[in-house]
């Protein structure tokens, strides 16, 4: 069974983020181990950007399993349609690949060494999304991408 760890940025602070998160997550256990990793952000006001996001990195570099194939998700980076990132979870698991990191950096983005750690870079398109909601829809696409693999009913 294929691991899949979320690396977040920042905690889901209302209830209704959670609930849809939740929702995904158990839909998303019939198909795959996937944990969800929240990573305090921190306030640049204090640091600088620069700073912050280094800070942030030591925890978001910890956090990605050493033997995972880690994707940034990123606005300037590859957009991938729903079938294609089925496909690419496919590649992955049959090149032997079973160990998977997305991670959703905070508001300033992510420093280099996030960057440089991860495989790959993978954008929901152009829109800037509020984190909260980046990672429901990243929650979404994963369970679609396991139906689509499946021939499974829901992808339409």
């Amino acid at each position: 069974m294929m691991r899949i760890a979320v690396i977040a940025v920042g905690k889901l602070k209302e209830r209704f983020w959670t609930q849809a998160c939740d929702e995904y997550l158990k839909r998303l256990s019939a198909y795959a181990d996937v944990t969800v990793v929240e990573v305090p952000d921190v306030d640049p006001s204090h640091c600088g950007v620069v700073q912050a996001l280094d800070r942030e990195a030591e925890t978001i570099l910890r956090a990605v399993p050493e033997d995972a194939f880690a994707i940034l998700l990123a606005i300037r980076a590859k957009e991938f349609s729903s079938e294609q990132l089925a496909a690419k979870l496919d590649d992955l698991a049959l090149s032997g690949r079973s160990s998977v990191a997305l991670v959703i950096g905070g508001s300033y983005g992510v420093a280099p060494a996030v960057e440089a750690r991860t495989n790959m870079r993978m954008s929901f398109g152009p829109i800037t999304l509020p984190h909260n909601l980046a990672r429901v829809v990243l929650l979404e696409q994963l369970y679609r991408a396991f139906k689509i693999n499946r021939g499974e009913p829901y992808h339409k």
